[in-house]
């Protein structure tokens, strides 16, 4: 127990470039598990958390990357620490990727973890990625601070930051520090709570000196803090009580009130410096053990019981029973890779576990705590732990108990975002059409996004994925990790189909001449499933039983959903998967003798069917958010490059350093091979994010392209 009160298991989340894996390699480098900086892009080995050839070459992180480090604090430096935090708090840390394409090992990280650190760019704020990863934060209840990083570039703007996480994104943002000098005079922080000044000396940051405030920066601190103590006291009764009376608070004080709100998620305080210069990381992470809870203090994780649906709460207690989830899974040179998050309990070495899904027995051979790409071998790990297992067979997502009696139970799983773009993919022969196999069956273990599939016309291998970047990189890994000589087709749009009218449907499925008889009557109503009565942000069909009296026996109803259901896959249009459809099973009749299963589910494909049709029936396409950040020159060419894409321009914004922000949505079908497009009508200077924002209906002439398109490609295979 008191090692867990000391673990903290964290994320560092943000928009792409905003300096997450430099800022991981400095807390690596200054809680003494790395004794030499490297960078993300350039010459030496690369960044410790970007051990994948790609991510070097790319300058992106890919892969999320786990680690564990030992922050010994600042303690005798000045400092005092808050009740409850020691020295040697033990971080597991996780690296997450910042590009959308990747976006889902963000989501299987926040799912485990027990707090984060949203990341900004002083000069950029929030952009469109920390709006996503925000809401992926808030998804899941993830205690958060942000860090301001890159103080040191030019139009750096801490106070700019802090009004976008109010503005945009709704957060109760407090600034815990100020800055000592701007841009490239940026030379420490001044802490609001002890207002002392922070240096980081040395050729690394590495010896940090604390001195008194600046003379002047004496009235700033103290307005800044007042502004602080105003935000933080009225999470703590005691503390607000003291601060209404005008009496003094002690730092303990202060600290308790940070972390109740921290802790409540109606607090975020924030923290400045710049990682890539060596400032302001050790006051991060000794932020870090004094606010993010440890397993003890977060939310208590829930498992939901498998027959009855019930949540069932799993207590950070390393004397009870076993349970841990597996959230990602890598498959290596020596066997599976499996990152697992332990809730309850405590596992050696040697020792046999359940898998909840497959209800198979699994030998536990070898366990190690992960530091990137490194491993160190451990015997045992309890409540609270993220670590890997060594050759357990098994699939992201999956729970895994020691005792039999909870083989019932399965962890929450993750938020899967739909793909939006595929591909054909082909090999000459046979030889490398088996090494594309197994490669692809490898991606498919690990990456719950990525989608490979048979066309059942053509026969041709098709992989799905949330943007052209997932997929070329995934191609990338086939050629270099599998020596497959791949063969990749033009990308393709994923459109959808839905409906827009709401219809009756009533039919009678009837097949009684000799023999074994079929028979089955269903009445309903079909129509579309609104956002909002939803039961979870990726559902796309709902069932509703309303059958009273027994017109349909008890027996036959899950025979009907799944009828209802198998029409899905195929809509009437041009053979696309349907969307938002929802399904009122209100009457029908049955037979004692000729009804059965098959019948039912048989009446109900036709009967759903029937309904598409008359429900006013339409493609959908994927708009994408796109964000494009360009120099002042270049914005008129920009705009009107997006709209003769059919985009619809949703605003711009200049930043701090000159260049303007535009933000836009834009149909994915256009923006095929846009970054060459942008590069040339900005002499490169430009850049662009692009994510998922939603389906929406295609224009008349568009969708009636699309669907000739489509006939004429069914024709031919």
């Amino acid at each position: 127990m008191k090692l867990m009160a000391k673990t903290r298991n964290i994320g560092i989340s943000a928009h792409i470039d905003s300096g997450k894996t430099t800022l991981t390699e400095r807390i690596l480098y200054y809680c003494g598990t790395i004794h030499k900086i490297e960078d993300v892009r350039g010459g030496g080995d690369g960044a410790k958390m970007d051990h994948m050839e790609l991510e070097k070459e790319k300058g992106i992180t890919i892969t999320s990357a786990a680690t564990t480090v030992f922050w010994r604090g600042l303690e005798g430096k000045g400092t005092t620490y808050a009740e409850g935090i020691e020295k040697d708090t033990r971080v597991n840390i996780i690296d997450t990727p910042g590009h959308v394409d990747f976006t889902v090992e963000v989501e299987r990280s926040l799912r485990v973890l027990d707090g984060a650190i949203l990341v900004l760019c002083s000069v950029a704020g929030v952009q469109s990625q920390s709006i996503t990863v925000d809401r992926q934060m808030k998804r899941y209840k993830v205690p958060r601070m942000c860090f301001i990083n890159k103080m040191d570039r030019m139009g750096a703007n801490p106070f700019n930051g802090v009004n976008a996480l109010r503005e945009k994104l709704n957060h109760n943002a407090v600034l815990m520090q100020l800055p000592i000098g701007a841009e490239e005079n940026f030379i420490g922080v001044v802490d609001l709570i002890t207002k002392k000044a922070f240096y980081f000396d040395g050729d690394n940051g590495e010896n940090v000196r604390i001195e008194e405030c600046p003379a002047d920066m004496v009235d700033k601190v103290e307005e800044a803090r007042a502004e602080m103590l105003d935000k933080v006291a009225e999470f703590d009764d005691e503390v607000m009580e003291k601060y209404l009376e005008g009496n003094e608070l002690s730092e303990v004080e202060i600290h308790r009130a940070v972390k109740a709100g921290v802790n409540s998620l109606g607090l975020t305080p924030v923290f400045l410096g710049s990682a890539f210069k060596n400032k302001g990381v050790q006051t991060l992470l000794e932020a870090v053990a004094r606010y993010l809870p440890s397993p003890l203090e977060c939310a208590k994780p829930t498992a939901v019981h498998s027959e009855t649906n019930e949540k069932v709460t799993l207590e950070p207690d390393p004397e009870s029973d076993l349970v841990m989830m597996a959230f990602k899974i890598t498959d290596e040179q020596f066997g599976q890779l499996t990152y697992t998050r332990i809730y309850q309990g405590r596992i050696n070495k040697g020792e046999s576990v359940y898998n909840t899904r497959t209800g198979k027995k699994v030998r536990i051979g070898r366990m190690v705590r992960m530091n990137s790409n490194d491993r160190e071998n451990i015997d045992e790990a309890h409540a609270g732990d993220i670590i890997a297992l060594v050759g357990v067979d098994c699939a992201s997502g999956d729970t895994f108990v020691a005792n039999e009696n909870l083989t019932n139970i399965s962890c929450e799983g993750i938020h899967v975002p739909i793909p939006v773009i595929e591909l054909s993919i082909s090999c000459t022969d046979k030889n490398e059409q088996a090494k594309m196999s197994k490669g692809l069956q490898k991606f498919l273990k690990e990456d719950p996004t990525f989608h490979v599939y048979t066309d059942e016309e053509s026969g041709e291998t098709r992989i799905a994925g949330m943007g052209e970047l997932h997929l070329e990189i995934y191609v990338e890994r086939l050629k270099r990790e599998f020596k497959a000589n791949v063969v990749v087709g033009a990308p393709q749009v994923n459109y959808r189909e839905t409906i827009r009218g709401e219809t009756k449907f009533d039919y009678a499925h009837k097949k009684q001449t000799g023999g074994a008889g079929q028979f089955a009557h269903v009445v309903g109503t079909l129509r579309p499933l609104p956002e909002d009565s939803k039961d979870t942000e990726d559902q796309v069909f709902k069932f509703h039983n309303e059958i009273k009296g027994g017109s349909i026996p008890g027996e036959y109803i899950g025979a009907c959903e799944k009828g209802f259901n198998d029409v899905m896959e195929k809509g009437p249009l041009a053979a696309f998967p349907l969307i938002n459809c929802e399904v009122f099973l209100q009457d029908g009749k049955h037979h004692d003798v000729d009804s059965s299963d098959l019948a039912f589910r048989i009446a109900s494909r036709q009967a759903m069917r029937q309904g598409i049709k008359n429900a006013d029936p339409c493609l959908l396409e994927p708009f994408m958010k796109v964000e494009v950040t360009t120099p002042d020159e270049y914005q008129g060419s920009v705009i009107g490059d997006l709209s003769s894409r059919r985009g619809v321009i949703q605003g711009s914004e200049t930043d701090p350093g000159g260049e303007v922000i535009i933000n836009a949505e834009v149909p994915l079908s256009e923006m095929f091979g846009y970054s060459s497009d942008l590069r040339s009508m900005s002499a490169g200077k430009a850049s662009y994010t692009m994510e998922f924002a939603r389906y929406s209906e295609t224009p008349p002439n568009i969708a009636e392209k699309v669907m000739k398109e489509r006939a004429e490609k069914l024709a031919k295979e």
